[in-house]
């Protein structure tokens, strides 16, 4: 019997690390399956919610649909009238003898306008709190002035037609009086020669006048403003 107890040690020895090894296998699995679940269940990661940058077109410069202004020029008693379409503007100075005719474009409330025919004449103002502010340069002599805005019939009408010949280029300004009724400047001329300029019909502006003998038919700015551009 002495001889047994060795055989059966070994034995008992033998179930054991096969049990081992059993409980092994299993537990491998799990453990692998146990993190496997750990790592599906971790949330995911955080996304980027910053705003993306504006593209060019977002950063475009604003620009003003549609504004009319009128008012005088110190220190020289003519008028000054811009209108702006789109981005678009035109402006007139005339003191009834003088003219000047500008275009150019307006941006983020910045005017900036040069003359169509004469040499070195320049508009330059700021638009804001209703109106626009700045300088015109005409002949080599420079001025300040304050226009508000303005509503029809105040405003820039243009005529133009043929006189004896000559091209008719005949421009208006009016703006209303604060004493009431409306005050217009302008200035007619065929070719090189200035022309007499009659008054425009205050209640309706567009109405055809006589100019040298010659009917013509003014447009407000909107019926022009394209062309000068």
């Amino acid at each position: 019997m002495s001889r047994l107890g060795p055989v059966i040690t070994l034995a008992a020895g033998a179930v054991l690390a096969l049990g081992l090894g059993v409980a092994s296998t299993i537990a491998t699995p799990a453990a692998e399956e146990t993190a496997a679940g750990t790592a599906a269940e971790a949330p995911p990661a955080e996304e980027n919610t910053a705003a993306p940058s504006p593209s060019p077109s977002q950063t475009a410069a604003k620009k003003i649909a549609k504004a009319d202004y009128g008012g005088r020029v110190k220190g020289n008693g003519a008028l000054i009238a811009i209108s702006i379409r789109n981005g678009k503007a035109i402006g007139y100075f005339c003191d009834g003898k003088t003219e000047a005719w500008f275009k150019g474009s307006e941006s983020d409330g910045e005017l900036q306008l040069k003359g169509v025919a004469n040499a070195g004449s320049k508009v330059t103002a700021e638009l804001g709190g209703g109106r626009a502010e700045g300088w015109v340069a005409v002949g080599g002599k420079k001025w300040d002035f304050t226009a508000p805005t303005v509503v029809k019939p105040s405003g820039l009408y243009r005529a133009t037609g043929i006189v004896r010949g000559a091209r008719l280029r005949a421009g208006w300004i009016m703006i209303k009086n604060p004493n009431g009724g409306y005050y217009q400047v302008g200035a007619a001329f065929a070719g090189e020669e200035q022309l007499d300029i009659p008054q425009l019909d205050s209640e309706q502006p567009t109405a055809p006048v006589t100019v040298d003998g010659t009917t013509v038919n003014p447009e407000d700015v909107d019926g022009f403003i394209e062309e000068m551009q």
